[in-house]
């Protein structure tokens, strides 16, 4: 394949060894995307690095992941660590619970640290409890929760959106209400339910694109199906592409735990067969240009 420079805005790390991550360190758990036993052990810098090896890979973004709810703020002290030391990630994304009437504080703390970008509150509802992220659904029309967003858009940070299709049309209202927030839709709207869902999942993505300052990451196309292929995932690609346009989509790899069900090689050079005739503007944009834009990199 190409040599494409690429930004993966999405990735993971986590220390068993040092740090506390309640769904990993407390032993495996139900979870939207299956059994992660395979996964439930340390993954460091040079983990990932190596995984990516065979890519153009020049910068990243680490978004948060489960780490210890007491102190927040640490896993971002973390990896500003491993950044300075190692050079990636060049983005972090942290956690914050926006409903705590002393969030601003928090976030301020996260603040400290060079890389940091902004909040990732996983908003995923589901009638099925081991696809429940969230403690309350519709939590983003409740005046506490709102409170807390208000605090983002005071300190110009991103909001990573991380939901299910039938909530799109919530955080399209909670989008037109804040438009100087930047909101990036994760892991393609987590169509995780099987084809049937399709339809409506593609309705959802047409209704959230409806607001310019939401974009997408198209990623964690394999938590619904671990047999994926080049095929089977490209509907999903065009179809996010064709709601959010080039300019507000980028590619992005999950891992390590799309490493349950893919290679590094596989999700990027999927996504490089899926996209070979377009111009090369565009698969800039997609791969590179967009994620340096949107995360301020």
């Amino acid at each position: 394949m190409d040599d494409l420079p690429i930004v993966d805005p999405h990735f993971h790390l986590w220390d068993l060894d040092h740090n506390y991550y309640p769904w990993l360190s407390d032993g495996v758990k139900p979870s939207a995307f299956g059994d992660y036993t395979a996964i439930n052990k340390t993954y460091l810098i040079g983990d990932f690095l190596a995984d990516a090896k065979n890519q153009n890979l020049v910068k990243a973004v680490h978004l948060d992941v489960g780490y210890d709810p007491k102190d927040p703020a640490g896993e971002t002290r973390w990896l500003q660590g491993v950044a300075d030391k190692h050079g990636f990630p060049h983005g972090i994304v942290g956690y914050a619970d926006l409903r705590k009437p002393d969030v601003g504080e928090l976030l301020d703390e996260h603040m400290q640290y060079a890389n940091f970008r902004g909040i990732r509150q996983s908003m995923n509802f589901h009638n099925d409890p081991a696809k429940t992220y969230l403690i309350e659904a519709e939590v983003s029309r409740t005046p506490e929760w709102r409170r807390g967003f208000r605090e983002l858009a005071k300190r110009r940070l991103s909001f990573d959106l991380q939901l299910y299709y039938w909530q799109m049309e919530e955080f399209l209202n909670l989008a037109r209400d804040f438009p100087d927030v930047q909101i990036i839709l994760n892991h393609t709207g987590m169509q995780v339910d099987g084809p049937d869902h399709f339809p409506g999942w593609r309705e959802g993505m047409r209704l959230l694109s409806q607001a310019p300052n939401v974009a997408c990451k198209i990623s964690g196309l394999g938590m619904g199906d671990w047999t994926w292929t080049t095929a089977s995932i490209r509907p999903y690609v065009e179809e996010a592409i064709a709601a959010f346009g080039v300019e507000r989509c980028m590619f992005a790899s999950n891992f390590p735990v799309d490493k349950l069900f893919s290679s590094y090689d596989a999700i990027f050079n999927a996504f490089k067969d899926i996209t070979k005739a377009y111009s090369g503007d565009e698969r800039a944009a997609l791969f590179h240009d967009n994620a340096v834009r949107f995360y301020r990199l």
